[in-house]
């Protein structure tokens, strides 16, 4: 495995690992959902069930993203191309969602961490697996 591999596929697990850790607000109490949202500063949790639908399915989404991470990470030779396109994503995601929160006025250490972490994410993917196609297309012509 070469250095390349090795970064991407730790860097895959480490954020696979940390996106599946949203599969708990998946079935948390909505009263430890809302401690969470006054913790950080948010108010209080809005009422209805678009906020508590909105707040599941996306831990989930986040969670099954995890999952693919994993998956991907067990041979990133063969899914370079795949993780390149999940970098790509998330570049234009970690975009948007900066926008997103500046518009919505969201809290500093949200703006801060939120979209900017996302991009860089995404660039670490495309680096990396770009490293990777590299490596393993000079390894071919060997």
């Amino acid at each position: 495995m070469t250095r390349s591999e090795w970064m991407l596929t730790f860097v895959l697990r480490w954020v696979g690992t940390v996106a599946s850790l949203a599969f708990i607000a998946v079935i948390m109490p909505r009263a430890w959902m809302a401690a969470c949202h006054e913790w950080l500063g948010l108010g209080p949790f809005p009422e209805g069930p678009i906020v508590e639908y909105l707040a599941r399915t996306l831990s989930m989404f986040y969670a099954f993203l995890g999952l693919l991470f994993w998956l991907a990470s067990r041979d990133v030779r063969r899914h370079a191309d795949m993780i390149s396109v999940f970098g790509g994503l998330l570049l234009v995601f970690g975009v948007s969602v900066l926008v997103i929160d500046i518009v919505l006025v969201m809290p500093r250490f949200w703006i801060a961490g939120e979209g900017p972490m996302t991009v860089l994410i995404g660039s670490l993917f495309l680096v990396l697996a770009g490293r990777v196609r590299a490596e393993t297309d000079v390894e071919e012509l060997l």
